[in-house]
């Protein structure tokens, strides 16, 4: 089924008197079960539709379809709540808060997520999402004491620990090396088949692109047909 609709979607940005349009009316759907990666040269835009489509910056013009509703006509707010409840979030390094054991980063986003679970539920809760990703035996550790794979593997956890509807991910392999790249994007392909969740994916990593179903090419701020 479609979650997202991205329709002729352009974004500008003024620099001095100058105007440079970064997007240039980029048109695509996206589905729930399946891995999309976003691909091309630095500065094809491939990051700002990801940010666009996650409701991070606004598009200078066209309209963002998610689950029928148009976000690009909401509120702060109601963007927001969405983000918070509906989304999730993997950047290149993990950015896990150093004071917090890994159970307690989950909680965290939890609670961030307005979770109506109560703490016994939500402990149980992430019990079982660490165990899903191999880390319920570190569930006690600092982020000083992990691997870069093990911090990016509880940064996907966190990032799906409120069941959101989509997976946004932007470079999340390129600070790891190329077996731990492997293992985390067989964590995300097989989280979106298994959850059943739509992620969109940024990488320059060409090895990655056998983990997607879908692969867009752009260059200079469209998509390559």
């Amino acid at each position: 089924m479609t979650m997202f609709t991205i329709d002729e979607v352009r974004k500008t940005f003024t620099n001095g008197q100058a105007e440079e349009e970064i997007l240039k009316g980029v048109t695509l759907s996206l589905k729930e079960g399946e891995v999309t990666a976003l691909v091309g040269a630095s500065g094809s835009g491939k990051s700002t539709l990801l940010t666009i489509a996650a409701g991070l910056q606004t598009a200078s013009d066209g309209q963002v379809m998610f689950e029928g509703k148009n976000i690009t006509a909401m509120s702060a707010e109601q963007i927001r709540k969405i983000r918070a409840q509906k989304f999730g979030f993997v950047f290149q390094f993990a950015h896990l808060v150093p004071f917090l054991t890994v159970e307690e980063q989950l909680m965290l986003m939890l609670d961030v997520s307005e979770s109506k679970l109560n703490k016994r539920e939500q402990k149980k809760e992430v019990n079982e999402i660490l165990k899903l990703v191999e880390m319920d035996h570190r569930k006690n550790a600092y982020p000083a004491s992990l691997s870069g794979g093990e911090k990016q593997r509880v940064a996907i956890a966190r990032a799906i620990i409120h069941k959101p509807k989509v997976l946004f991910a932007d470079e999340p392999t390129a600070s790891l090396d190329s077996k731990r790249s492997k293992d985390v994007m067989n964590l995300i392909q097989h989280l979106t088949k298994t959850l059943n969740i739509m992620t969109l994916m940024v990488t320059h990593d060409e090895e990655m692109l056998s983990f997607a179903d879908h692969i867009i090419k752009m260059s200079d701020g469209k998509v390559l047909v």
